[in-house]
């Protein structure tokens, strides 16, 4: 049978964001620590920015079959050897982590910096795994590349390094400080 199909992004993750929200009210209406003002503020914007990176690497979902299914095999899909193929592609992939490296700290005032490359690295290795997976099972296009992986980790480095060196200056610190969970409880 020859057919393709398209999930939409918001089929998904819009559901996805509500259920957070409903979870995030609930707790803001218990006073659980963490959930309200500025660390509130800081869930709710890495939830939008998790549903943004979602729909950049994994939505919308095609699902093809037949003679509109990609005839090439899954491992052609692989890009295994690091930086053969690097060029300017890269930036988008090292900008689209920067947010992680720079809002895990704010969620986990105690992160280091070897945890951050470790979440950003185990993030993109997920993605890049979601792709083949999808590619296998419903030949979507998608490639998986070992330079993506390099690239999102170095921008989860690089947004560790420009939250903790703003936070090395008096008037940021006092202002991020607003944005912590541990600001809540100590203030």
């Amino acid at each position: 049978m020859d057919f393709q199909t398209k999930i939409p992004t918001i089929a998904i993750l819009g559901p996805a964001l509500v259920a957070f929200a409903l979870v995030a009210l609930a707790r803001y209406r218990r006073d659980a620590s963490g959930w309200s003002g500025g660390p509130l503020v800081v869930r709710a914007v890495t939830a939008l920015y998790a549903a943004a990176v979602a729909s950049l690497t994994v939505f919308p979902l095609w699902i093809y079959s037949g003679m509109y299914r990609n005839q090439a095999e899954w491992y052609t899909q692989i890009q295994p050897i690091p930086l053969l193929m690097a060029d300017i592609t890269m930036i988008p992939n090292v900008a689209m982590f920067l947010p992680l490296g720079f809002l895990l700290p704010l969620l986990r005032p105690r992160i280091t910096l070897r945890r951050t490359v470790l979440v950003s690295a185990m993030a993109s290795l997920s993605i890049e795994a979601l792709q083949m997976l999808q590619y296998i099972a419903f030949t979507n296009g998608r490639a998986v590349d070992i330079n993506d992986l390099i690239a999102n980790t170095l921008g989860g480095l690089l947004g560790y390094t420009i939250l903790r060196t703003a936070q090395r200056a008096t008037a940021p610190r006092t202002a991020l400080e607003r944005f912590t969970p541990s600001a809540r409880t100590t203030a």
